[in-house]
């Protein structure tokens, strides 16, 4: 056999060899590129659903956090409202009869100006001042003469509540009201003044049981047990 042929005949085993060797390698590279693929996909996978979904989660728990924290604070806040609208209305049933003033003879304190202990509470306040109903209710006396309880109340007037209390004004300057008129509360009835068994310019509060003299109460203390600051 020649040299030629020989070399003839071991080229294609030769280049079969050399196929079978690339085509390993190039499956090699292939399978090694296929597995990189999938495991890089299941990662992408894993880093993108898995926190998504933690996340979703967690904005859940926050949210209904958030709403249980709303309608707690929402409760609360009603039952503020409801309270401070309850104390308003209490309040606003009885108010005090002037505005501005100075406290000065108390009830029951004694002394040379009365012939008993002083029946009421005397507010200090300039001759012409606004004079206000205590509360809502009926006039049932008005006029000189303490309307009926003596010429030491000089002008008065006296308003039967509807809790079945009595409130008296005394020492008036001028009568706004007439017996048998119905008041608010706050609603200007009168002027305060000087007239009658008085040593300046004041007004004479009283709460009675009765419309007349001698069933006083102490007026600060029924005042300040219907929600009035005085």
């Amino acid at each position: 056999m020649s040299k030629r042929t020989v070399i003839n005949r071991l080229r294609p085993s030769v280049f079969r060899t050399r196929g079978a060797v690339v085509a390993a390698g190039m499956g090699a590279v292939m399978v090694v590129g296929a597995g990189a693929g999938v495991a890089s996909a299941d990662a992408g996978t894993a880093a993108t659903v898995t926190p998504a979904a933690a996340v979703a989660a967690q904005a859940k728990a926050q949210a209904e956090a958030a709403d249980a924290a709303a309608k707690q604070a929402a409760v609360k806040k009603a039952a503020t409202k409801a309270k401070k609208a309850k104390a308003a209305k209490k309040a606003a049933a009885w108010v005090k009869p002037v505005t501005k003033y100075t406290l000065t003879a108390s009830y029951n304190q004694g002394g040379a100006m009365w012939s008993q202990k002083h029946s009421g509470q005397d507010f200090a306040v300039p001759v012409g001042t606004a004079v206000k109903a205590a509360g809502a209710g009926t006039v049932v006396k008005a006029g000189p003469n303490g309307g009926g309880d003596g010429p030491a109340y000089g002008n008065a007037v006296v308003i039967k509540h509807n809790n079945g209390k009595y409130s008296q004004y005394a020492h008036l300057s001028k009568i706004d009201v007439g017996v048998g008129s119905t008041v608010k509360p706050g609603q200007v009835i009168a002027k305060s003044g000087n007239t009658g068994n008085s040593s300046g310019p004041h007004l004479h509060f009283e709460i009675r049981t009765t419309p007349n003299y001698g069933s006083a109460l102490n007026p600060m203390a029924f005042l300040r047990s219907a929600g009035v600051q005085v």
